[in-house]
């Protein structure tokens, strides 16, 4: 899946950044943030089957659609991945994705463990995975509370859910804890510039090095 594209007059390698968390951990603020800070960085919308919470748009957060177009999608193999995640479906549309590497603009993922694994499979050289944990199970809690999304049981079947999504810490390239938002979107914003700047996404580096050896000295 890896895609070669030209930015700023040379050839790179796309980048496919994954970022994933427990509910409440703060991945989708950090996406959000990391996406509007950096032009050459596009969100890929995930479908999903549960309804908008308040405030979401759909095509901005997610595309809401329901079980049957979902599952029409499955069988077209129109998902680069899809899970359910709290009794709902969420799958990352594949053609979204690919025209956004080819348009010479790295992707970044908002996806669970489930997700990321079948993202990291299908591109193991062009994937980062980024895991965020909370500082305290006290504190998961009450951001899930604070933030008024969702109802005491949905929220409880969250932090039921949390330990199982934590494990999954050791399958990641980078784990942050969210204890200082600012330092932790820091940290993910100098994990993305690094990466950008490996060599082996910058296939142009070669020629430019002969070149240098190649040129007068004086």
């Amino acid at each position: 899946m890896s895609v070669l594209y030209r930015a700023h007059g040379q050839l790179r390698r796309g980048l496919m950044l994954v970022i994933s968390s427990p509910s409440g951990a703060g991945k989708t603020s950090m996406s959000r943030r990391l996406v509007a800070d950096h032009a050459d960085l596009e969100l890929s919308v995930s479908c999903t089957t549960r309804g908008p919470r308040p405030g979401e748009q759909n095509g901005r957060e997610y595309l809401f659609i329901d079980r049957t177009e979902f599952d029409a999608r499955v069988a077209d193999g129109g998902f680069l991945e899809w899970a359910e995640v709290h009794d709902n479906r969420y799958g990352t549309p594949r053609a979204p994705v690919l025209a956004t590497l080819e348009a010479g603009r790295d992707v970044l993922f908002d996806i669970d463990w489930q997700g990321a694994s079948s993202v990291a499979a299908q591109a193991p050289q062009d994937v980062v995975r980024i895991f965020i944990l909370p500082p305290t199970m006290v504190d998961l809690r009450r951001r899930l509370v604070a933030r008024a999304q969702d109802g005491a049981e949905v929220i409880a079947r969250r932090l039921d859910r949390a330990p199982g999504e934590i494990a999954r810490w050791s399958d990641y390239d980078y784990v942050l804890v969210n204890d200082d938002f600012d330092q932790a979107y820091a940290d993910l914003a100098h994990i993305y510039h690094a990466e950008r700047l490996k060599r082996a996404r910058n296939p142009w580096l070669g020629d430019f090095v002969a070149g240098l050896l190649d040129a007068p000295r004086a």
